[in-house]
């Protein structure tokens, strides 16, 4: 993609500008009165998010990063689909689906009456595409920033036969230590605990961390805080058409076999992904459209 082009297309004067990232990867820039932020056109991918007058990001960014065409970046914001986690029918697809490893299309870039700014890409089905997974599809996320951080998902089904999906917005929130953070708003749902050989179990109190943690909850409410003593500070987490909810990290000794995540970053990050997985799969009729929406703001902060 030309940058040049790209600023000339969908640059805004002050608020929005591309640059060339590594391996020449677009990246967005944005910054308007309410936040900074960073979005890589690559994958359709957040990389920062920064409100006004805090000194730290609210994404977290794995310090061993790689850009490589083909590959997922580590932390920001994964989006898994048309399936979450491995290939639902075992034909030896990639897990987490086809569309955290391309390069996606620019489609609108707008300053919205509040301020904020609006970044619209989104992604067809190609021949390439249709021999891993067979649908006529158009996939786009809009991405706002403002007072909070919206981000979309939208699906739709642009041909006759009907499919189905799981999906997921894997992101990395960053946390000033993943031993004395917790995640409120789950206490009594039921999860798949699948460093338990996927046993199903019912949470009590808080989500605490002490090692590897990898649970789906079910049938969540929409509001959950991850609150972090450390950082003085509560990120709240609020979906739309989604009950299921991922709660990561990979402690310590899986961290250190992952070669684009630093063996210490585990203790920085925590993922709460807003998603429909598990038993929520959701049938997007021909014609139809589904969307599933994630805003992530700090609490109780003032601009």
């Amino acid at each position: 993609m030309n940058i040049e082009q790209l600023n000339a297309d969908y640059g805004i004067t002050n608020k929005v500008k591309f640059v060339a990232g590594e391996e020449g990867f677009p990246i967005i820039e944005v910054s308007n009165e309410y936040a900074e932020a960073a979005i890589s056109v690559y994958a359709g991918h957040i990389l920062s998010f920064k409100p006004v007058g805090q000194d730290e990001d609210v994404i977290f960014l794995s310090s061993k990063v790689n850009y490589q065409l083909g590959k997922a970046i580590r932390g920001g914001t994964p989006i898994c689909w048309p399936w979450f986690g491995p290939d639902p029918e075992a034909k030896g697809r990639p897990n987490h689906g086809l569309v955290r490893n391309r390069m996606w299309q620019m489609r609108e870039v707008i300053s919205t009456p509040d301020g904020s700014t609006k970044i619209t890409m989104g992604l067809v089905d190609t021949p390439e595409t249709r021999e891993i997974w067979e649908y006529s599809f158009d996939f786009a996320i809009a991405i706002t920033v403002g007072t909070v951080l919206t981000v979309e998902l939208i699906t739709h089904n642009t041909g006759e036969q009907p499919f189905n999906i799981t999906q997921a917005l894997h992101t990395y929130f960053k946390i000033g230590n993943i031993n004395q953070v917790a995640v409120l708003g789950l206490n009594g749902r039921k999860y798949i605990d699948k460093v338990d050989a996927g046993q199903q179990k019912t949470q009590s109190g808080e989500v605490t961390f002490a090692g590897e943690c990898d649970r789906i909850y079910l049938d969540v409410q929409p509001e959950l805080v991850i609150d972090d003593p450390l950082l003085k500070r509560k990120i709240k987490v609020t979906a739309t058409n989604s009950k299921t909810t991922i709660v990561w990290n990979p402690g310590a000794e899986i961290s250190a076999k992952m070669a684009d995540l630093g063996d210490q970053d585990y203790e920085h990050f925590v993922c709460v992904e807003t998603a429909n997985a598990a038993n929520e799969v959701i049938e997007v009729g021909g014609g139809e459209q589904y969307v599933i929406t994630a805003q992530y703001a700090l609490v109780g902060y003032q601009f």
